[in-house]
């Protein structure tokens, strides 16, 4: 009996030992999304958001993994639990939070349109009057374009955003509309400084634009919503959020 109970307790310690290294799979698009992720030359994702997710990996205590899928298919790998947790730039929205839930804000970026370097600046709906926009399918901007602009101008849907940026410079749209950081990082571009400049920042709407880019999860992984928030907080209170912020940016992409 003795041994039995040795032999229980040491399975019952091998148990935790594994759940405790278990690994965490971070869901990110498919496609570069500079400056947050983009692939190297070897094949390895890199970016903010990387640097970010391997910080909080560290400070959970984690062993971490990504699994890249294509940008309207993280919701539906998530919830076929191909992965843990959505770490893509996604924005925190009541609409998402009707199917998922999220960790609190890493991040946030206002949303703006860029257009020919030769347009009017503007990005109201009377500044697109009569124009095409680019957007990514299933995006806050679409959702927002719905709202704010439709009957003014006429949405192009993309399923990458690069391709928003071939379009743009062909002259076959007249603006992409998006988050501001990658389409700002696009302007810095050799290929967007010949083509393309800032046209401005839409008015917010958290309803629609959000409060913030989160990590999305399931409703019922609470315990890693748990571990995910306090390690963001550490993150943060440690300055190692701001260490590796500093190499990407000349401003607090935290925001308000």
């Amino acid at each position: 009996m003795k041994l039995i109970s040795l032999l229980l307790a040491g399975a019952a310690f091998a148990a935790t030992a594994v759940s405790a290294q278990a690994e965490v799979r971070f869901g990110i698009m498919n496609e570069a999304y500079p400056p947050f992720f983009a692939k190297d030359a070897s094949g390895t994702w890199k970016g903010w958001e990387i640097d970010l997710m391997n910080a909080v990996c560290a400070e959970m205590k984690e062993t971490c993994s990504v699994v890249d899928v294509s940008w309207d298919g993280l919701i539906p790998a998530l919830q076929t639990k191909k992965f843990d947790v959505i770490w893509s730039s996604m924005s925190i929205t009541d609409e998402r939070l009707k199917t998922i839930d999220f960790t609190d804000k890493y991040y946030n970026t206002p949303s703006k349109l860029i257009g020919p370097k030769d347009a009017a600046p503007g990005a109201s709906p009377e500044a697109v009057d009569g124009k095409t926009i680019g957007i990514q399918v299933s995006t806050v901007q679409s959702e927002y374009f719905k709202k704010y602009f439709a009957d003014k101008a006429e949405e192009q849907t993309y399923q990458t955003l690069d391709e928003t940026f071939q379009d743009l410079a062909a002259g076959r749209i007249d603006y992409v509309f998006g988050d501001a950081i990658p389409l700002a990082d696009f302007l810095k571009t050799d290929f967007g400084k010949d083509c393309c400049a800032d046209m401005g920042d839409v008015a917010d709407d958290p309803a629609i634009l959000g409060i913030g880019i989160g990590g999305g999860l399931r409703k019922d992984d609470t315990e890693l919503k748990a571990k995910l928030n306090a390690a963001i907080a550490a993150v943060r209170a440690s300055g190692k959020y701001d260490e590796i912020s500093k190499a990407y940016f000349t401003f607090d992409v935290y925001g308000q």
